[in-house]
């Protein structure tokens, strides 16, 4: 009976993770029948239970039950916390040795997945409150912390600090003054550092060009004033005399 709640209790809190992060869930019954990332969050959870007790094949054939349902697929031996919410989902991928941590926010094409044939952990562990936009490859065994976010199509392949952005290929960290980001669904908003050194390089050319115009015109300026002051000082040719 007490894990029967526990199950009731956990499909409730995956129910309020959709309309705490998604604006469009207008019910339950909506999200109960047509919400694929909750479906697969649940197909998972039996999947895994069977890993748990070493029945490896029926817990594979539960998740690639589930993976032709929803178009996600997650590995029976992932580990996933409280809260996870996958938006739309079509195309993610959890590989077996992934860990997430709670109230993570997973958008569609998202890979945690390895980077090779190695045994023992191999795939990423992330941290609470993170949010992978869609598009994003995180590759490797390392950590992405708390309160991070990975930006759309990053690739990231090395540990990611708490309270960071990603972006870019590969992933380049970009910290924002070691504050917490308050909107994490904001993930469209995300700097480019690329970007912003690209503007900082236009707008140093734009003073140089200024410059260069201003000196050019002090120039021109003294120039026609030695011109000025030459003409006047040249001393009058004395007129011939006639014979």
């Amino acid at each position: 009976m007490g894990n029967r709640r526990s199950w009731l209790a956990a499909m409730r809190s995956d129910i309020e993770a959709v309309f705490d992060n998604d604006p469009a869930a207008r019910s339950v019954l909506e999200v109960v029948l047509t919400y694929s990332g909750v479906h697969a969050i649940w197909a998972h959870r039996v999947a895994h239970a069977l890993y748990r007790r070493r029945w490896y094949g029926l817990a594979r054939i539960v998740s690639q039950a589930s993976r032709f349902m929803t178009g996600i697929e997650i590995h029976p031996g992932a580990r996933i916390g409280e809260r996870l919410f996958i938006d739309h989902g079509m195309g993610v991928v959890i590989g077996e040795t992934c860990e997430i941590g709670d109230d993570v926010v997973l958008y569609q094409g998202v890979t945690l997945g390895g980077t090779g044939k190695e045994k023992g952990k191999r795939h990423p562990t992330i941290g609470s409150n993170v949010v992978v936009a869609s598009g994003a490859k995180v590759l490797g065994s390392f950590t992405v912390g708390e309160n991070s976010r990975i930006g759309a199509n990053a690739v990231v392949l090395h540990e990611v600090p708490p309270d960071s952005t990603v972006v870019g290929i590969p992933g380049r960290v970009v910290r924002r003054n070691g504050q917490k980001v308050t909107n994490k669904l904001d993930h469209g908003n995300i700097p480019d550092p690329i970007l912003e050194l690209h503007r900082q390089l236009s707008a140093e050319v734009a003073e140089l060009r200024d410059e260069v115009g201003r000196l050019r015109e002090e120039l021109a300026r003294e120039r026609g004033e030695r011109r000025e002051g030459g003409g006047a000082s040249k001393p009058e040719q004395p007129e011939p005399e006639h014979a």
